[in-house]
């Protein structure tokens, strides 16, 4: 008889269900449900409390609901007999993570009124300052764990977030039993017992070596930090595909699925991803693109690369050290420019043709050759996560004119992506971390003009992962393995896993052009990002002060 896992993909605006074969990885049903909350950035909704700028909060119902909704409706729309599940697996945006008492309940549900008492987001970037102390006192007591994350701590981090809950409300942090990514929360719903997996610990909390920083380090930080890591992080960590418990008969309600079967331990969302792209040998980087990048690879040996987000032996796969960089905008940069600086008869145009404001501009801008709108971007609108690691960056536009048309901006916008990667992939390789193949997954791969540029930037072929929902396939994978299905994640990868190989292959004559525009952004990239000259970070700075 035919098995099924579920592979639930929580993102950054709503969560989807995958129901997959075990025997083949055939998606068969699938269903998505929109967070009732979204990301909560201006008001508070309890209170309608103005948040101040940088924070990205959400309300971890709209993830319970996720579970009561998208998973009985992608059920329906598959057609299997429940019994027929063996497993169900999660993964999350990270670092997204929550404050809780010690039976795992939120303290967004005890304090509704208080803005730390709610999930901060990936994108909550309020933390900054907290993260530049992290890194400036690792620097100056030698910590050893400083190298593996490239030389910086992120904003958007554990350690920084929790920092500045101490700092700006302690009392939130003195109700904080437990601090928690939501890959690892989730689960804790859905088996009725915490675990942590080994690839947030990892990644985002700074755990190296088999601890977290020490209780020294923390208090010089602040004093009453010292305990952190002991009172509210440590736990037993668990691999990657292990069982992290059997679905509690309150989850089984929830789902529709039946009590006992096996839940896998968490995951974040672009890890989770390589085995459904089949992208686990070293060397072959994976871009899981949609609002952010992450991008994914495997190596056999440890390497100190600049800016990366972290090198975790076991964190995509069992006996490979896990390398990890992103960019902290991209679809979201998209998405803000057609927002907001898209004028009205463009849409217009664009409902005319039957098209999404997108697919228009994207049609313009294929039309037009490389170099043809005279300018170059800096893709910092949320940030630069690498390989600066610096969240008081922002955008920047240069070569406008008055005959600058939207659609040449949006060109220049992704094309701005485009350099962010080749330099984040540059890094890689002049420490010695050699990049083979180029993988795609995420929403934007189907886009063919981001693709092309990419190609083009990257003067490399890049093959696309065949799902479209490739991250809750990862999940369904690694819930194949938690249920015994297949022995480990890379023998599943190799059956339910799916890849097309070099789709998009590079046009030398656009190549040449970008190079020469890579050379300018790289110009800009170093004078705005490197400190010769930081008006960036004066704006940020006037801004907020100006507002308070």
């Amino acid at each position: 008889m035919s098995s099924y896992t579920i592979g639930v993909d929580f993102g950054t605006l709503s969560g989807r269900a995958v129901v997959v074969r075990v025997s083949d990885g055939a998606e068969v049903g699938a269903a998505v449900h929109e967070y009732t909350h979204g990301v909560i950035e201006r008001t508070l909704p309890a209170t309608g409390q103005q948040l101040r700028p940088d924070w990205a909060l959400q309300d971890p119902n709209d993830y319970l609901d996720v579970l009561r909704t998208a998973v009985p409706e992608a059920l329906e729309a598959a057609g299997i007999d429940p019994a027929d599940v063996v497993g169900i697996a999660t993964d999350f945006t990270a670092c997204t993570v929550l404050p809780t008492l010690a039976d795992g309940t939120p303290l967004r549900d005890v304090l509704p009124e208080r803005p730390h008492a709610y999930p901060k987001l990936w994108k909550h970037h309020a933390a900054q300052p907290q993260a530049d102390r992290i890194t400036d006192l690792a620097h100056e007591r030698g910590e050893p764990w400083i190298a593996r994350y490239g030389g910086r701590i992120s904003s958007e981090w554990q350690f920084a977030k929790a920092l500045q809950v101490l700092e700006e409300d302690p009392e939130v942090y003195a109700r904080t039993e437990r601090w928690i990514e939501a890959a690892d929360w989730i689960i804790w719903q859905l088996c009725g017992r915490e675990t942590r997996n080994a690839c947030t610990a990892g990644y985002k909390g700074i755990f190296q070596g088999g601890q977290y920083p020490d209780k020294a380090y923390l208090e010089a930080l602040n004093p009453a930090f010292a305990d952190f890591a002991e009172t509210r992080l440590a736990h037993p960590l668990s691999a990657l595909g292990e069982r992290a418990g059997g679905l509690t008969e309150r989850a089984a309600a929830w789902t529709g699925l039946p009590a006992g079967i096996a839940v896998a331990v968490g995951n974040v969302d672009a890890h989770v991803t390589s085995p459904a792209a089949q992208a686990i040998t070293p060397g072959q980087m994976l871009a899981v693109m949609g609002t952010s990048t992450c991008h994914i690879m495997n190596g056999e040996t440890i390497a100190p690369v600049p800016g990366i987000c972290g090198v975790v032996d076991g964190g995509i796969l069992a006996g490979l050290y896990g390398y990890e960089a992103g960019q902290s905008g991209v679809g979201d940069i998209f998405g803000w420019f057609v927002e907001h600086g898209v004028p009205p008869e463009v849409h217009e145009q664009a409902r005319a043709a039957g098209l999404s404001v997108h697919d228009f501009l994207s049609r313009q801008a294929a039309g037009q050759p490389a170099g043809g709108h005279g300018l170059i971007a800096l893709d910092w609108h949320n940030g630069n996560r690498s390989v600066l690691v610096d969240h008081h960056l922002s955008g920047v536009i240069v070569g406008q004119t008055l005959a600058t048309r939207p659609f040449e901006i949006y060109k220049a916008l992704i094309e701005a992506t485009a350099f962010g990667t080749r330099t984040i992939i540059e890094s890689f390789e002049k420490a010695g971390v050699p990049v083979t193949e180029f993988v795609a997954a995420g929403g934007l791969k189907r886009n063919t003009l981001v693709m092309q540029i990419y190609a083009d930037v990257l003067r490399r072929p890049i093959s696309v992962a065949t799902s479209d929902q490739a991250p809750a396939l990862g999940s369904a994978i690694h819930a194949a393995v938690a249920a015994g299905a297949y022995p480990d994640v890379a023998t599943a990868a190799a059956t339910m896993g799916r890849v097309e190989k070099a789709v998009f292959e590079p046009d030398p004559a656009a190549a040449d052009v970008y190079d020469r525009l890579f050379a300018e952004y790289s110009v800009l990239h170093d004078y705005f990002g490197r400190g010769e000259n930081k008006v960036l970070h004066r704006l940020r700075d006037l801004r907020n002060e100006a507002l308070g």
